[in-house]
């Protein structure tokens, strides 16, 4: 095994492997709350079409997250480059994404009919490929920086907070820069260049801010060259734990991507104010800190399972009552916006504890199996969320068509707006019980199963 480089993380690591995320959401946020907008509303393509396009993207997406990583391992055990397995690949991909960031939201609008498809059909698969080469690598490196569980615990916070303010940034500016130049071409070319240069230059603080402490060097060089996509069967077929994180995995991210869809035309159709939506990711910023910083000490107490299940249930209760208020009355903006904040909040802390749960999973995984495989496993629950969004995104582009909305329309119909709200609350509702159910009744890591791993642990 190679040895630790440092004797501890250091600041300047926790910050920089935040940066990951954070750089990457700059403009990865842009394709759950505007992507959407700018096919069907700048670009004009149909809800059919664009339903099609993106169930080939995302399928080809989730595909690319195994395959990533069994390049990483592949590559490394044949070159051995002495900055790691993770961080070379992390240089490589960040102007790659910026680049093909600024292209996807640019190049289409200069083309039209099958010539615009054609060249947002490639953008999107280039910038999808660029995210993946930085996103998979970013998550592995967790294990490369840290030791012991107190380190990864900090990682992922870090990771957590990185992810929160990439994320608000741009759900926060993106908005204002369309109210200053427009929900036009030219707002939306804008504001992805701002966005992607933005993004890269936190993106170069995660790779130069974060050192691979250890490197995953086997004694034996096989090892990494035998690794099989196929191994995930055995997981999927012993362990429950992961299978629930997966099944969660499809509900949220589901969800996120509905949600994200329709989010601008629940705020610009029905609410009349594309604005409150920049309002609505500031009051969400403080919130989710909230969380993140009591999420820790709550679970100590009761639990990181049950603190997951109340979490869950208090949202789908606020959703559903959120639901009842937007059919029967009008609700202001700033009511709405406060409201479904707090909901998604509340959903959000099975997303913001997930990486702990499915280090459990991996833990789990070998105390039954005699292997660990982190990267499988990683890899493969990166695929259930993409696969996730790649049903919330076509689902959610089909039933915007099947509510009768009309892009363009002066006004629309009562039956579209009331469709709109539908996919807006009551379908998230729906979702996070879905997660619900995985926790309550798949999950099977109980304090008797702990146990029990921990005197195998001891034993070895």
């Amino acid at each position: 095994m190679a040895k630790s480089k440092t004797s501890s993380l250091t600041l300047k690591h926790k910050i920089g492997y935040g940066c990951g995320d954070g750089g990457g959401l700059f403009t990865f946020g842009l394709m759950s709350g505007f992507f959407t907008r700018y096919c069907l509303n700048i670009l004009g393509v149909s809800t059919e079409m664009l339903a099609s396009l993106l169930l080939v993207w995302n399928v080809w997406d989730a595909i690319n997250d195994p395959m990533m990583g069994t390049l990483m391992d592949k590559a490394f055990a044949k070159n051995r480059d002495k900055r790691g397995k993770f961080r070379p690949w992390v240089l490589r991909a960040t102007p790659m994404l910026a680049v093909s960031a600024i292209a996807l939201w640019t190049l289409p609008t200069f083309f039209e009919g099958t010539a615009m498809l054609a060249v947002l059909f490639i953008t999107k698969i280039l910038y999808e490929a660029s995210y993946t080469m930085l996103n998979i690598p970013m998550g592995s490196m967790l294990s490369a920086m840290s030791d012991t569980d107190e380190e990864r615990a900090q990682l992922s916070s870090a990771r957590g907070f990185g992810s929160m303010i990439g994320g608000y940034a741009c759900m926060m500016s993106f908005p204002l820069i369309l109210e200053a130049f427009g929900d036009t071409a030219k707002g939306y070319s804008i504001g992805a260049t701002i966005m992607a240069l933005c993004g890269a230059v936190v993106c170069f603080f995660h790779y130069y801010w974060t050192e691979e402490r250890h490197s995953d060097v086997s004694a034996d060089d096989d090892a990494a060259n035998n690794i099989k996509v196929t191994d995930i069967l055995v997981v999927f077929k012993k362990n429950r734990a992961f299978l629930a994180l997966c099944v969660h995995s499809l509900f949220l991210c589901s969800m996120q991507a509905i949600t994200g869809n329709v989010g601008t035309y629940m705020y610009a159709d029905v609410l009349g104010s594309l604005g409150m939506m920049s309002t609505a990711s500031l009051i969400s910023m403080p919130l989710s800190i909230v969380f993140l910083m009591a999420a820790p000490k709550l679970a100590k107490k009761m639990g990181l399972t049950q603190l997951i299940r109340a979490g869950l249930l208090i949202s789908a209760a606020l959703y559903v009552a959120l639901y009842g208020v937007v059919m029967t009355m009008e609700i202001a903006p700033m009511v709405y916006a406060l409201w479904v904040t707090l909901a998604s909040g509340f959903s959000s802390l099975s997303i913001l504890m997930q990486w702990g749960m499915v280090g459990e999973a991996i833990d789990y995984n070998e105390y039954l199996t005699g292997k660990r495989t982190e990267g499988s496993i990683y890899g493969t629950f990166s695929l259930t969320r993409r696969i996730g969004t790649t049903i919330g995104s076509s689902l959610g582009v089909l039933m915007l068509g099947w509510t009768g909305y009309e892009v363009g329309a002066a006004a629309q119909t009562a039956s579209a707006l009331n469709g709109i709200k539908t996919l807006a609350v009551l379908v998230p509702a729906i979702c996070v019980m879905g997660s619900w159910v995985a926790f309550r009744f798949i999950w099977n890591i109980t304090d008797e199963v702990r146990a029990k791993m921990a005197a195998a642990k001891a034993a070895k």
